[in-house]
Order: structure tokens, then C-alpha cells, then sequence
């Protein structure tokens, strides 16, 4: 029936193995050093990254591979903390722009960095795993 091989099936529980290890990791650390959750970051990350003026809800919705209303949740908790802003479009004013204060860009730069050289550390063991999983069986 399956035409994986078991090295296959060891590569992709290997690969699994170490984004979990990663996540965990970086769970941790966002909770311990900045009372965010892992959602709470990639939200930061996805503002700080967007290409262009400014981003969405809808489109921050979209990189998270969230509802609209649980992208709005998760903006409604950075705002509190005074993280980010939300702005009207020009066009739409039912739209809301999101940017990064200055607390939010500084956050985001120390948290990033962490993550950074973590996954530098980690990149041998994680490409080694996605090589495993390009060879043919």
C-alpha cells in the first residue's frame, strides 16, 4: 500500500522531532521573557516583515493561517499592550492598518534575534533531516 520507505518514515518523524524541539523552545522563551504566545509573535514577526506601508487584518489573518476574528483577537491583545497601532484606511475605512510602535519594534528585534541564532544552531540537524527527505526512496 505505502510506498515510503522506513527511512522515509525516519526522516519525516526526524523533521517533526526538531520543529517541536524549535517551537518548544521558542513557546518558552516568549513566555518567559515577554509574556507572549507563539501566536503573539509570528503576529509581530508577520507587521515587522511585510513587505509595503503597512499590513492588514485580513492579511495578517492569512500569515497566520487564522480566522479573521481570532487575527482581530490577537491584535486586540498587542494593542493593550501597546505594541502595535491600528489605523483606518484611507480607502476603506472599515480597514484597519496595523504597524509596530516602538515598544513592538523594539520587542520584536530581541525576540527575533534569539530565534535567529537558534535556528543557525539548530539549521544543520534541520537540513540534514530535509536532505534525507529529497533522496529517493
Amino acid at each position: 500500500m505505502s510506498s515510503l520507505h522506513p527511512d522515509d518514515y525516519e526522516a519525516l518523524a526526524e523533521l517533526r522531532y526538531l520543529g517541536r524541539k524549535f517551537l518548544r523552545f521558542s513557546k518558552d522563551l516568549l513566555a518567559a521573557s515577554a509574556g507572549l504566545n507563539p501566536e503573539q509573535y509570528e503576529a509581530l514577526l508577520a507587521i515587522k516583515a511585510f513587505p509595503g506601508k503597512s499590513i492588514t487584518i485580513s492579511q495578517l489573518s492569512e500569515r497566520l493561517q487564522v480566522k479573521h476574528h481570532s487575527a482581530v483577537n490577537i491584535v486586540n491583545r498587542l494593542a493593550e499592550r501597546k505594541l502595535l497601532r491600528r489605523t483606518e484606511g484611507e480607502k476603506d475605512r472599515r480597514e484597519r492598518h496595523l504597524e509596530l510602535t516602538a515598544k513592538g519594534e523594539g520587542l520584536i528585534e530581541e525576540l527575533a534575534a534569539v530565534h535567529y541564532t537558534e535556528l543557525r544552531n539548530r539549521s544543520a540537524e534541520m537540513i540534514k533531516a530535509l536532505q534525507r527527505l529529497r533522496q529517493p526512496g
